[in-house]
């Protein structure tokens, strides 16, 4: 994940950190969290950018480049 965000164009320079917060060996589940330092922006930007739909289509196309 830290690859991955830290190099995307759209939000590697707010990115700062990726952790893992749990994990499920039994259901293959990991909830991790995400930590972005955003400067004060212009109206929309939380909204758009910052969006959380925005930022797992980042990793789905990741996901999909490497296929």
């Amino acid at each position: 994940l830290t690859e991955v965000y830290s190099s995307s164009p759209a939000l590697g320079r707010y990115f700062r950190s990726a952790e893992v917060i749990s994990f499920s060996n039994e259901s293959s589940t990991v909830i991790y969290q995400l930590v972005f330092s955003v400067p004060p922006s212009p109206e929309g930007f939380m909204e758009n950018s910052m969006n959380p739909d925005f930022i797992r289509n980042i990793l789905r196309q990741n996901i999909y480049d490497e296929d």
